[in-house]
């Protein structure tokens, strides 16, 4: 009977007779990684506002004018029942809804650019989980609508609006517009891995803005809306995210519970399609 082959040789520590097999490191764990990759991506695309803040300037122009127009137009007219309130303080949370969204609902566009410029095809053969890419753009999305919103506050206070400056108030604004912008960026990257097409998207992005616009209680209360359209109004998340600011803003009786609820559950459906639909873009 012939003998076995022998093992092969081991490689030896530090040149000594000991022998030790080479094991690979043992992966760190992702999860831990998550936030900290979910932050870097946000941070990234924050760093593009140091290049060109010129979005910021021009996309003011469309707030300023429906609350100087608008609003003030139909402050005098009274024809909207707003619960004893001016027209133009009823509107202001509606147009920071407004703005903001109009900010997160054309970002598929440039995830689509950074397809076309090869950008997302390196940044998906990291390490970095499609999830974390996904929900750091989503909330580089949410930080620019605040930024957003702050200018649209200011231009409320300018014009006389009568805001709550509560911290904790604030706070909560703040929340819900990152929250909602999340949910919006996501739609149009979501969309974005459907169509394949910036010229497409645009086509769609135009179509769905005005409808999630004028089928949320933006302008007007949900009570003397035809009923079709209360129930679009109520699987809106933009009307969710105007009653919250409502709510906090001027005191006006909102579900803040549900609101804030609502906005939640829809960002993380929103990062979970979105990220199930990146890699199409990469194809």
């Amino acid at each position: 009977m012939s003998e076995a082959p022998a093992a092969p040789p081991t490689e030896s520590a530090e040149g000594t007779g000991t022998s030790l097999l080479l094991t690979p490191p043992r992966p760190r764990s992702g999860w831990r990684l998550l936030p900290a990759r979910v932050v870097a991506m946000c941070a990234v695309e924050l760093q593009k506002l140091r290049h060109d803040r010129t979005e910021l300037y021009t996309r003011a122009i469309q707030p300023a004018l429906w609350l100087l127009i608008f609003g003030q137009t139909f402050t005098r007219i009274r024809a909207i029942p707003t619960g004893g309130i001016p027209y133009i303080d009823y509107l202001a949370p509606g147009i920071i809804a407004q703005s903001a969204m109009f900010i997160a609902i054309f970002y598929g566009i440039q995830i689509i650019w950074e397809r076309d410029a090869g950008v997302l095809n390196k940044l998906l053969v990291t390490p970095t989980p499609r999830s974390a890419l996904i929900t750091g753009k989503a909330f580089a999305a949410g930080v620019k609508s605040l930024i957003q919103a702050v200018v649209v506050i200011v231009i409320a206070a300018i014009l006389g609006v009568s805001l709550t400056w509560n911290p904790l108030k604030l706070l909560g604004v703040g929340l819900a517009v990152v929250l909602a912008s999340a949910f919006f960026s996501c739609l149009s990257m979501s969309i974005a891995g459907i169509v394949l097409s910036r010229d497409r998207l645009m086509g769609i992005g135009q179509a769905i803005t005005m409808p999630l616009f004028f089928g949320s209680n933006a302008l007007y209360p949900v009570a003397i809306m035809p009923g079709w359209l209360q129930v679009v109004s109520r699987i809106n998340p933009l009307s969710y995210q105007v009653d919250a600011l409502r709510g906090l803003l001027l005191g006006t009786p909102a579900h803040l519970g549900l609101d804030f609820g609502v906005l939640a559950v829809a960002a993380a459906l929103g990062i979970t399609a979105a990220s199930a639909l990146l890699g199409r873009l990469a194809r």
